[in-house]
């Protein structure tokens, strides 16, 4: 028997789906050229809640989502061994007509 496979619709809100833009100079490269902007975005947000997210915030129209689970890093401090958290960027395309002013 083959099990029901189906996805649930998590309620965020905008605010809660993107956390926060990604500035690097890697970035900047890419918005300039690419009209590509980078975020860190919720880990349970899927490509359709980002999009939406993006969309509803900024006002301009996404052309696509990729997205990128990051693992944590390891850390040392003294005797103790841990990770840092685990945390999902999304990088988004936009139609060229518009643009993100960062800055």
């Amino acid at each position: 028997m083959a099990r029901d496979v189906t996805k649930t619709k998590l309620n965020l809100e905008p605010y809660q789906v993107i956390l926060r833009p990604l500035v690097t100079e890697k970035g900047f490269h890419k918005a300039e050229r690419h009209n590509q902007y980078a975020f860190e975005v919720n880990r349970l947000a899927n490509k359709d809640d980002i999009r939406q997210a993006v969309e509803e915030m900024f006002d301009v129209k996404v052309v696509s989502v990729n997205t990128q689970n990051r693992k944590g890093k390891p850390r040392r401090t003294r005797f103790r061994t841990g990770r840092t958290k685990a945390w999902k960027k999304a990088i988004v395309t936009l139609d060229p007509e518009h643009r993100i002013n960062f800055f």
